[in-house]
């Protein structure tokens, strides 16, 4: 795999992540106009691949989020200890978790027919314009909720929003963000819940998928271990870079310009994809 290949996807693997753009539709995509056919060709490499990337954007979130996530964590364990749930900390650290379920439950159940099953990069194109239009008309919501008032209907609609979102180029952010205009969230709140989310569910997919590769499979192929670094380190860094960008672009825009950006990028991709039968 060349560094070059590993450097760009791993870039686009952090912008996509955060941004409402989607990663898995990006990540198909980008290989796919250019030619890069050592992922596709050798699947056992594109998902050890994918759990690298996936660790770099977990990365990302660890420690833009160091002192929510300690604090939740702190909340969660002595939740545990007293058998019971007192306060908005313990609350919230326990609403991220069944929030996780769903898209954990689709993932787990239907990990073997999802892998590789894109529906075609049209189909990608198409997802990009609809829930793109989607985030446009949910944007327009008049929210006033903050984190603090999220509740358990919040983190099972925003559950599944996260679970369909496993179709490449809906964007689990998109979606989920979307879900949180909807349900009367603030902009920077419904974007806050969103990353939040993440850490969960990646977590814990990262943890199956990393088993399923390195301990269940054959592992790292010779060779591939620098391309996997930068990949990895660079889709921490993009990854970072988003999450603090989009937190500050949102404090006073509205997200038009990712609207755009979709439904733009898939027009092409349709056009593209017919283009070449």
């Amino acid at each position: 795999m060349p560094l070059l290949h590993a450097i760009v996807l791993g870039i686009v693997q952090g912008l996509s992540e955060f941004l409402p753009i989607s990663s898995s539709g990006h990540l198909i995509l980008v290989p796919w106009l250019f030619g890069w056919n050592e992922l596709v060709e050798n699947p056992e490499l594109n998902r050890s691949f994918d759990v690298a990337l996936h660790v770099g954007t977990l990365l990302a979130l660890l420690v833009y989020f160091r002192r929510d996530l300690l604090r939740l964590a702190v909340a969660g364990v002595r939740s545990v200890a007293r058998r019971r749930i007192d306060g908005p900390d313990e609350r919230l650290a326990w609403l991220l978790v069944v929030a996780s379920v769903p898209a954990a439950t689709v993932g787990l159940v239907l990990d073997s027919l999802l892998e590789g099953h894109s529906g075609g990069e049209a189909v990608i194109g198409v997802m990009l314009i609809v829930f793109g239009l989607v985030l446009l008309v949910a944007d327009r919501a008049q929210g006033r909720r903050a984190v603090d008032a999220f509740r358990f209907r919040d983190a099972a609609v925003m559950g599944v929003a996260q679970a369909i979102a496993l179709q490449p180029g809906v964007s689990r952010s998109g979606a989920t963000i979307s879900v949180g205009r909807w349900l009367g969230f603030e902009r920077d709140a419904a974007a806050r819940i969103s990353f939040l989310m993440t850490v969960p569910i990646t977590a814990g997919l990262g943890v199956y998928k990393a088993v399923d590769v390195f301990v269940l499979g054959e592992g790292l192929p010779p060779g591939f271990a620098a391309p996997f670094a930068w990949g990895t380190a660079t889709a921490a860094v993009t990854g970072f870079l988003a999450v603090w960008g989009l937190l500050r672009l949102i404090r006073t825009r509205s997200f038009a310009p990712f609207v755009v950006y979709r439904v733009l990028v898939g027009t092409a991709v349709i056009a593209v994809a017919l283009a070449r039968g």
